[in-house]
């Protein structure tokens, strides 16, 4: 038996050497979900499955990274670099550049991210003369996704009367119009937003037999992380590759669907055996991570819902300490409680900051925590806030980036064509926006031929439009010549930003040029990792796609700071912390308002809660508070009714950390939440899938392995600039050809191209 088979306790070593059939493994909190799956795509390479015959799907791009990683530490480097491995967006973004040419998008389509999607919906609502206030553009827009990941098209949308009459109901009847004209703006901007590059896909393999023919003969199996957050979108597209082999492995954990706001589908994974009627169901029930308290409080809340797939986790830790309830006041000495209950655990038990998780159920919650934190000099990361990517003068280049690609790309071009000012106003551009959308071109088109489409505009105004496009054409030039970084540094220095960022000298300006430094050198270091793996011919489009697909476990954690962590409970899924504090358990915030009348929304609520407490290794903290300021006013609180369905010798009602004299109040025992109408969803329609499909055999063999050595030797302990010191294990390959494998003390095993590597023996 293999040596990594012999890391897997017998549950997960049944489930990944199982290979007759379609598999769901049913993995509970802490049980080794991700190691399952890394170890069954490891046995499946064994096994003799080339690895661009495997196709696995994640929720982020660090866990396909990580997977990867694991992956080569029981295989091999080399061989991991042909799988197919990424986000869905990412992978499915790749298939349709790949065969754009049977799609209304051109290969080098942009990727609009949430920000570029409601500013545009946004533009569409005034331009329709609607009221923002009845057509709020995060509703409208939060629609036209839900729509798309029902596989909704905008014509479809409008023809369905049920949907039309939801809309009136709702005071939006003009959605289905918004929705057009979203649309037909996207595709004249050549962009796509996340939901679209789903929805094309289906789209794709729906109306080209042939093409989903080729990809189903070229995955021969298919493995599937979180399965239970998928939508319907992804779980057809899924569906519809493997519909020839049925050699599907999924992984999750249906007591874990926590976004169906996003348009997640529990019944996906609990009606998993409907759609693979041969299936084998494996279940994960160890947890490794947690005491045993904290599992068997978990459990006794959970068990109180009715739609799940049935499982007793448990763990062999230690028994640990009952989860601890604490009441205060107000939120605001929940916050000072929770400080004091930091500093006391630090000391009493040698903790270090990062050791301590806040979670809440709102984002809201945190400016209260973040004002008492910075009070009591204590360290914070508030999670799930601005990413890098996400800040102005990052995006500012990264428009310019974008333009440079694809000049159709509208929303950069409304970002920057004033930016730095150079005297094209709004009044100017609303023109040019108006004058597209009349003739159904791209903003890019008008701008370049106003008199074309009779745009009023003055001379002083043409000769800065001109200056403007010869600008960017000179920069497409240069694309042609320069790396990705130096051109980021060209369009600085010529648009004028550099001077704007450099005449800032404010401590705000100062970290913003900063972060623009590191903006460059994640381009530097983009390129030479991707020459160093022994990639060609990375491109600027390479790195805008990297960049327009990360999310925010991807790129929003502060890992090289010792500070607590406070965020919501959304965001700590997949994370684990010893000690997790839940604030704010309180009826009407957690379960929230909206959901006290749905009986389904209430059971994703206490899975919500489920995820909060299985996030702690040592320590569980729960707080309440008996009066809250929410809404513009102080109100009443009562303890969630969540509390009471822990069984109480898992809890312990303690005294708080700064009144001692004030006991906790255990909540009443509810019987049971009262059964309620459900809320009012849009109906929307399902497609059927195709059958019948078309095999058309597209294998194709990663190259040979090089070999022979390149002037150093095995042994060498050599420095890298981005992953540090390590030592070579092999050389193989001559000239431009040769390699190094090198083990890296932080950065695991690498295999690189020396002429690009710059290893520096030491």
């Amino acid at each position: 038996m293999n040596d990594y088979l012999n890391q897997l306790n017998d549950s997960q070593r049944e489930a990944v050497l199982y290979e007759d059939g379609p598999t769901l493994v049913v993995a509970g909190a802490g049980s080794g979900k991700t190691r399952v799956l890394t170890y069954k795509i490891a046995h499946l390479l064994n096994s003799g499955y080339q690895p661009h015959t495997i196709l696995a799907l994640t929720f982020t791009n660090k866990a396909a990274r990580e997977m990867k990683q694991r992956i080569a530490s029981v295989t091999d480097e080399y061989v991991t670099r042909y799988l197919w491995m990424g986000t869905f967006h990412s992978i499915f973004s790749r298939i349709l550049r790949r065969e754009a040419e049977h799609t209304d998008y051109a290969p080098d389509f942009t990727i609009y991210d949430a920000a570029d999607s409601k500013n545009l919906v946004k533009a569409i609502i005034k331009e329709l003369q609607l009221d923002d206030k009845t057509y709020r553009p995060g509703m409208i827009q939060s629609r036209i996704s839900n729509a798309k990941n029902s596989l909704m098209t905008w014509n479809a949308y409008r023809n369905n009367e049920n949907i039309r009459k939801y809309d009136g109901k709702s005071n939006v009847p003009e959605t289905y119009e918004i929705y057009k004209r979203y649309q037909n703006r996207c595709l004249n901007a050549g962009a796509m937003d996340f939901d679209e590059i789903l929805l094309q896909t289906n789209i794709l393999f729906r109306d080209h037999s042939d093409v989903l023919a080729k990809y189903q003969e070229q995955f021969r199996y298919v493995l599937v992380d979180e399965y239970q957050d998928t939508n319907f979108a992804q779980h057809l597209i899924v569906k519809r590759l493997c519909e020839k082999r049925q050699r599907i492995f999924v992984v999750g954990d249906d007591a874990q669907s926590i976004y169906s706001f996003r348009g997640a589908n529990i019944d996906n994974m609990l009606r998993f055996q409907e759609n693979y009627s041969d299936c084998k169901i494996f279940k994960l029930e160890r947890n490794y991570r947690s005491t045993q308290n904290i599992v068997d409080a978990a459990n006794s809340l959970i068990k109180n819902n009715t739609e799940q797939i049935r499982k007793t986790v448990y763990s062999e830790n230690d028994k640990g300490s009952k989860i601890k309830v604490l009441q205060s006041y107000s939120d605001y000495e929940e916050a000072y409680i929770v400080s004091s209950l930091i500093k006391d655990m630090m000391l009493s038990n040698d903790y270090s900051y990062e050791d301590f998780a806040v979670l809440y159920r709102t984002n809201a919650q945190s400016r209260i925590l973040e004002e008492i934190m910075r009070k009591n000099a204590i360290p914070y990361n508030v999670y799930g806030s601005q990413s890098f990517y996400q800040r102005k003068e990052i995006k500012d280049i990264i428009a310019y980036m974008r333009l440079i690609v694809n000049p159709n790309d509208e929303e950069s071009v409304k970002r920057i064509i004033n930016y730095p000012v150079r005297g094209i106003g709004d009044t100017t551009v609303d023109k040019f926006v108006s004058a597209a959308v009349t003739a159904n071109v791209s903003l890019w088109s008008v701008i370049l031929s106003p008199e074309q489409y009779s745009v009023p505009i003055n001379k002083g105004t043409e000769l800065k439009i001109l200056k403007f496009t010869a600008m960017m054409e000179d920069f497409q030039e240069q694309n042609k010549i320069m790396s990705v970084a130096e051109l980021a540094m060209y369009v600085m220095k010529n648009s004028g930003l550099a001077n704007i960022l450099n005449d800032d000298i404010s401590v705000e300006g100062t970290s913003r040029l900063d972060n623009v430094k590191e903006l460059i050198k994640a381009m530097s270091d983009f390129v030479n990792v991707r020459q160093a793996e022994g990639s060609e011919n990375i491109s600027l489009t390479d790195f805008l796609i990297e960049v327009s697909l990360m999310t925010d476990q991807d790129n929003n954690k502060d890992e090289n700071t010792d500070k607590i962590t406070m965020m919501t409970v959304h965001a700590a899924k997949g994370l684990e912390f010893k000690n997790v504090i839940i604030v704010g358990m309180e009826n009407g915030l957690f379960p929230s308002q909206m959901s006290i009348e749905n009986p389904r929304a209430v059971e994703e609520e206490r899975r919500l809660f489920y995820v909060a407490i299985t996030r702690a290794k040592e320590n569980c903290i729960i707080t309440y508070s008996k009066n809250r300021f929410r809404n513009g006013q102080t109100n009443r609180s009562t303890p969630s009714s969540f509390l009471c369905d822990i069984e109480e010798k898992y809890l312990n009602f303690a005294e708080t950390v700064e009144l001692p004299t004030r006991k906790a109040e255990y909540p009443e025992r509810n019987a049971s939440i009262a059964a309620a109408r459900r809320q009012p969803s849009i109906p929307f329609t399902q497609p059927s899938d195709n059958k019948n499909l078309k095999k058309i055999d597209a294998d194709t063999n990663p190259p040979e392995k090089p070999t022979s050595a390149f002037g150093l030797k095995a042994g060498d302990k050599v420095e890298h600039y981005i992953f540090g010191r390590g030592e070579i294990l092999e050389l193989e390959g001559t000239g431009d050809n040769a390699k190094a494998t090198v083990l890296f003390d932080n950065s695991g095993q690498k295999n690189l191209l020396l002429k690009f590597a710059k290893l520096k023996v030491i």
